[in-house]
């Protein structure tokens, strides 16, 4: 039985659980609400001043991109932040970015083209800003709309994933940025892989892919060993029988 919240219709209930799932992804992104932190389904809804119900449609819509974690006979926490797994998702972004780009330079139309400077062009814009959840959420766009350009929904799929799981991790490496950069290395990449795509370089589109990505690696790898000022704590998780050096 329903005990916090209104009682809103079938309707009312879905554009509800869309704005609620909108507002905490965003959150979770933006590192508002912190790796490991509860999200209590009451309090949810107290806050939302929604019935449960809706609440838990956008925590599972938020499980299934890995943002939020179930617990057996728990709350639900944001899913925290495993540096154990960092280096398997550097191999497979690499790997999809690669490939990705590559194909975009093999296959892209003139009006893929320009879709892809079109976005660019206000990504760049969005720096003057440096809103670090609004330059994660462009970033994405952009090399989403690389990868349509290569013409295969199935890697576009895939290297989606790749990039909304890796979110988070990118906000860390733009906030980092936010404090020792004037012109973002990443515009001047992105323009070189927008070049050699729209020269239809393969090998070039291809090198220039796996470069980006080790770039980010480094320098998301040096924000961790400045400790800048995140108010959360980022540990690797702990595994039977391991020591930690």
């Amino acid at each position: 039985m329903e005990t916090e919240g209104q009682q809103p219709t079938t309707g009312t209930r879905g554009r509800s659980a869309v704005q609620v799932y909108e507002t905490l992804r965003a959150e979770i992104l933006a590192l508002t609400l912190r790796p490991g932190d509860v999200l209590d389904e009451v309090s949810l809804a107290r806050r939302f001043n929604l019935s449960r119900s809706p609440i838990r449609e956008a925590l599972s819509k938020l499980q299934s991109e890995r943002l939020v974690t179930m617990q057996t006979n728990r709350s639900p926490i944001v899913t925290p932040i495993n540096l154990i797994d960092f280096p398997k998702f550097i191999e497979a972004l690499d790997l999809s970015q690669r490939f990705n780009t590559r194909l975009a330079a093999r296959n892209r139309t003139d009006a893929d083209l320009f879709r892809i400077r079109q976005i660019s062009k206000e990504f760049d814009e969005s720096v003057k800003r440096f809103d670090p959840l609004e330059l994660s959420e462009g970033n994405a766009r952009l090399h989403v709309a690389i990868s349509e350009a290569g013409g295969n929904p199935y890697t576009t799929r895939q290297y989606t994933e790749l990039l909304n799981e890796g979110r988070r991790f990118l906000h860390i490496h733009f906030e980092a940025l936010a404090r020792e950069e004037s012109r973002p290395p990443w515009r001047d990449q992105h323009e070189e892989m927008i070049q050699a795509i729209a020269d239809r370089d393969l090998d070039l589109a291809d090198r220039l892919a796996h470069e980006h990505t080790m770039n980010f690696q480094e320098r998301f790898l040096r924000a961790l060993h400045k400790k800048a000022d995140f108010d959360f704590r980022i540990e690797p998780a702990k595994k039977t029988g391991s020591t930690t050096k």
